[in-house]
């Protein structure tokens, strides 16, 4: 019959597999708990950039909109300066007008989008797959899958 794996003196600096178990489980733990520790650094430091950048979105959105009533402002204008039917208020009736026009197109082809998300429709469909084939195993079946 084969000896022992690991042999064992009697030497005072030998170490019993019982606290070697011990050590390596006591030095996983450890490292666990320091990669938790980065994560967290690390998902700290994103949600702050995260932050920053959502705000200065928020500003640009807000300078757009301001540029935009006055490229609006200018369009009014120039139509009236060019003879626009109706006068000043005419022109800024053509505004409202092509404005709107703008909107609609822009959430007509906003909703062909959102209707063709397949809203996951096969990572559903896979875990249902899962789902099923993991009720329908037998336990006869489960025993032979220990064995196999």
């Amino acid at each position: 019959m084969a000896g022992p794996a690991v042999s064992r003196t009697s030497s005072d600096t030998d170490q019993s597999i019982g606290d070697l178990v011990s050590v390596a489980a006591r030095d996983i733990s450890q490292l666990v708990r320091y990669e938790l520790d980065l994560a967290k650094l690390e998902l700290k430091s994103d949600v702050k950039r995260a932050g920053i950048s959502a705000a200065l979105l928020a500003i640009a959105v807000f300078a757009a909109c301001l540029v935009l009533m006055l490229l609006c402002f200018a369009f009014a204008f120039g139509l009236s300066a060019i003879g626009a039917p109706g006068g000043l208020w005419g022109a800024f009736l053509w505004v409202a007008l092509t404005c709107t026009l703008l909107i609609l197109i822009a959430g007509l082809v906003a909703f062909l989008i959102v209707r063709r998300l397949t809203r996951m429709g096969k990572t559903r469909r896979s875990l249902a797959d899962g789902v099923s084939m993991l009720r329908h195993v037998r336990p006869a079946a489960k025993a032979t899958a220990k064995v196999g």
